[in-house]
C-alpha cells in the first residue's frame, strides 16, 4: 500500500506554474439547478442576516444563516487566519439562489466558545470536522453541501471522507488536504520547508508569545504572502481580524500546527478518526476542487490529488490573480462551484 498523501508535508511548490487543468467531468456537463446573480468581489461589507448562536457538541457556535429555511443546506467553512467574512459576497448569491446558507465561526474564532471551561483547546483536524457534524445535528441538517478553503477545505474533506452520508457535495480549494502526523515528520527540500516557516515558528514558545502579542500584524502578513495580487484595504482586514480576539484563538492555532508536526498530543476520543485519515481515504461524494492562479500559500498541484476523488469530479483553476482566500477574491467562481456540484447529483 502506498504512503498516504499528505499536503502538509509534501513538495508541491510548483503549482503556480500550472495552467487550467480539468479532471473528470467538464463544467458544462453538470449545470446547477439555480441561476446565480452576479456579485463582484468586495460588493458587500456586512451580512444581511444577524449573527446567531447555537449549542452544538462541545461548542456554542456563532454563525450566519441566510436564505430560505427549507432550502438545500450549504455550509461554508473558513480557514486561518480568516473568518466568516471570506464568504460575505458568496452568501447572498447562494441565498438568492434558494440555498440555506450556514457560515460558522470555527472553534477559536469570533463568537464561538467552548461549552465547558475545562475543555481541551484542541485544534486537531478531526476535532474541527466533528464540530461541523455536531453543528449539522444542532441545526437539523442531515445532509449538506460543504465548501471551504484552508482549514475549511481540510475540514470539509474530512467530513466527506469519514461521514459521506452527511455530505451531498464538496467544494474544496486546493483539493485533498487530509494528512497525518507521521507524514508531517518527513523533511522536505529547503525551498519547500521555507514555505512552512510559520509552522516552525509556532513550534516554539517564542512563536506562541509572538502570535499572542502580534496576531493582527502576523495575520495581515499571511494575507499578503498568500494572496500577493489581492489589494484588500484596511477595513476588509479589520472586519476579519476582530475574530482573532476570541480568548481561545491562540491556543487553537498553536495546537493545530504543533499537532500536525507531532509536537502536541491530541485527545484519545479522536484517535480512531485520525487513524482512518492517516490511511488517506478516498472521497466518494461529488466534488469540485478549485485553485487560484496566484495562490502564494503552500498547495499541491491538482494532478497530485485527482485520484483521491472517486465520485463525479472536476477541477477548476481560477484565473485573474486569485490567491489563497479564493471565496473572498473570486466569490462568483466559488458560488458557481457550489451550485454546479449540487447539479452533479441531479
Amino acid at each position: 500500500m502506498s504512503a498516504p498523501f499528505n499536503p502538509d508535508r509534501r513538495q508541491f511548490m510548483n503549482a503556480a506554474a500550472l495552467g487550467v487543468m480539468a479532471f473528470g467531468a467538464t463544467r458544462s456537463a453538470f449545470a446547477g439547478p439555480a441561476k446565480l446573480p452576479t456579485v463582484a468581489a468586495g460588493t458587500h461589507t456586512s451580512f444581511a442576516a444577524p449573527l446567531k448562536q447555537i449549542k452544538a457538541g462541545a461548542l456554542n457556535v456563532g454563525y450566519i444563516e441566510a436564505g430560505p429555511a427549507k432550502g438545500p443546506p450549504v455550509i461554508l467553512i473558513h480557514g486561518w487566519p480568516y473568518d466568516i467574512y471570506s464568504f460575505v459576497d458568496v452568501t447572498p448569491m447562494l441565498a438568492a439562489a434558494g440555498y440555506r446558507v450556514i457560515v460558522p465561526y470555527l472553534r477559536g474564532y469570533g463568537t464561538t466558545r467552548f461549552a465547558s471551561a475545562d475543555a481541551v483547546r484542541n485544534g486537531q483536524p478531526s476535532a474541527l470536522a466533528l464540530d461541523i457534524v455536531d453543528l449539522m445535528d444542532a441545526l437539523k441538517a442531515p445532509k449538506a453541501i460543504l465548501a471551504g478553503f484552508d482549514w475549511g477545505a481540510r475540514t470539509a474533506d474530512i467530513v466527506a471522507a469519514l461521514w459521506p452520508e452527511r455530505c451531498k457535495g464538496l467544494v474544496s480549494v486546493s483539493g485533498y488536504l487530509i494528512g497525518s502526523q507521521a507524514a508531517g515528520k518527513t523533511p522536505l527540500p529547503p525551498q519547500a520547508e521555507f514555505q512552512w516557516w510559520y509552522q516552525f515558528y509556532f513550534a516554539t514558545e517564542r512563536g506562541k508569545e509572538g502570535y499572542t502579542k502580534y496576531r493582527r500584524e502576523f495575520s495581515r502578513l499571511i494575507w499578503q504572502l498568500a494572496s500577493p495580487q489581492w489589494k484588500f484595504d484596511d477595513a476588509t482586514f479589520d472586519r476579519s481580524a476582530a475574530a482573532f480576539d476570541n480568548p481561545d484563538h491562540v491556543d487553537i492555532v498553536i495546537h493545530n500546527y504543533r499537532w500536525r508536526q507531532g509536537l502536541a498530543q491530541g485527545e484519545s476520543r479522536y484517535d480512531d478518526f485520525e487513524q482512518r485519515l492517516a490511511a488517506g481515504p478516498e472521497i466518494k461524494v461529488p466534488t469540485i476542487t478549485l485553485e487560484g492562479d496566484a495562490n502564494g500559500a503552500p498547495h499541491p498541484p491538482p494532478s497530485a490529488y485527482a485520484r483521491k476523488f472517486v465520485g463525479r469530479y472536476e477541477h477548476r483553476t481560477i484565473t485573474g490573480g486569485i490567491g489563497h482566500n479564493l471565496p473572498q477574491e473570486a466569490p462568483q467562481a466559488f458560488a458557481q462551484a457550489v451550485v454546479d456540484v449540487d447539479g452533479f447529483g441531479a
